[in-house]
């Protein structure tokens, strides 16, 4: 928006300065007048006396003392108003420089560039606490536009592939109208409900890392059994058994995503374990400040190499997948961003006889006045 030109801030400060410098300066012979000058008569009636150096007679008067004064008070008044402008402008300058740097940060983030910090040297004052406030939302932008980059470009690519394999599948059964439409349209089904899971998938990738959700209190403890009863009958089916343990976990955030979180927690297990006789365990525990949600899965072997990677979209830790579960890569990378959200984290490691085991530590729900 248009604004018309206005007086610098400087300048502000500089005449601010030198007009109370003035002032003060007024009133301090203001004050001159009112408790010294005043008391002095116009007409003083004048006797010779004898001094040391030779008779005395003359005495000023108050007319004598505004006229030795006036000259050298408006001198004073001059130099007072110069003195404030030089000095003011110089320490206006002075203190305003780091606002001139942030000023200078703010365009150069406003042109794209989020790689610049200001890193305000001195002693904390209001200026350093809002270029170190700066500093951090420029990290937080920088970190979260490089995330939606790199997720843009995965995303981008694995939505191309479903797109690309029904192409495909059109075009050879155009090419050949004798082809048996029940396999096209099994075919375009799978790749279908393949393309629908990753656009949900990533839907509640993005409400998580927008943090658009109400809080409540929510039991882990009572999340965990209800998704191992969701479940069950997918693991049943592959041989796996599920068992639950743990104390009543309670943290406060989005009943929706926490359960979504557990369910790809639980999900992973299964699909990811051994082919049969395979345990998934979840098991709940209270901390003083935390809770703490624990998945633990029989499977193949894995890399600690390969297990840092796990939380990145789209990746996947083995080969061995339940039939038509494979996902869309994006479980434990939902999973991450959901504990993100609530202020909490996720860590991974690999065990010893094979497969994995995830934490996912969050706050606990603050207490309920009684």
């Amino acid at each position: 928006m248009e604004r018309p030109p206005g007086l610098s801030v400087r300048l502000k400060l500089t005449l601010s300065y030198a007009g109370f410098l003035v002032v003060a300066g007024a009133l301090l012979l203001a004050a001159v007048w009112v408790f010294l000058l005043r008391y002095v008569p116009e007409v003083i009636v004048t006797e010779p006396v004898s001094g040391p150096g030779g008779p005395l007679s003359f005495v000023p008067n108050r007319s004598d003392l505004i006229r030795a004064f006036t000259p050298k008070a408006a001198i004073a008044m001059g130099f007072l108003l110069v003195f404030g402008l030089v000095g003011g402008w110089i320490l206006a300058g002075s203190m305003l420089a780091p606002l001139t740097r942030i000023t200078n940060a703010t365009r150069r983030a406003a042109a794209g560039s989020l790689s610049h910090r200001i890193q305000l040297e001195g002693r904390n004052d209001e200026f350093r606490e809002l270029a170190d406030a700066f500093d951090a939302m420029l990290a937080q932008l920088d970190a979260h536009v490089a995330e939606q980059q790199r997720f843009a470009a995965n995303a981008s690519h694995e939505l191309r592939t479903p797109l690309a394999i029904t192409q495909t599948l059109l075009d050879v059964a155009r090419k050949d109208p004798d082809a048996d439409p029940r396999e096209l349209v099994e075919r375009l089904h799978f790749v279908n409900a393949r393309a629908i899971d990753l656009t949900e998938a990533l839907l509640v990738l993005s409400r998580a890392s927008q943090r658009s959700f109400t809080r409540e209190p929510v039991d882990l403890s009572l999340v965990a059994e209800e998704v191992a009863e969701t479940l069950l009958p997918l693991a049943e089916a592959h041989g796996i058994a599920i068992e639950t343990s743990g104390d009543v976990a309670t943290t406060f955030g989005s009943h929706a995503l926490l359960l979504q979180m557990v369910t790809n927690l639980v999900h992973n297990a299964i699909v990811h374990n051994l082919p049969d006789g395979g345990v998934v365990r979840v098991h709940t525990t209270v901390g003083p400040s935390a809770v703490v949600l624990t998945v633990e899965n029989t499977g193949d072997p894995l890399s600690p190499q390969v297990v840092a990677t796990l939380l990145e979209p789209f990746q996947r830790g083995t080969q061995r997948i339940r039939g038509d579960h494979a996902g869309v890569g994006l479980g434990l990378a939902i999973v991450d961003s959901i504990a993100r959200a609530h202020e909490g984290a996720v860590s991974l490691r690999p065990r010893p006889d094979g497969g994995l085991v995830v934490a996912a530590q969050l706050p606990v729900a603050p207490a309920i006045p009684g």
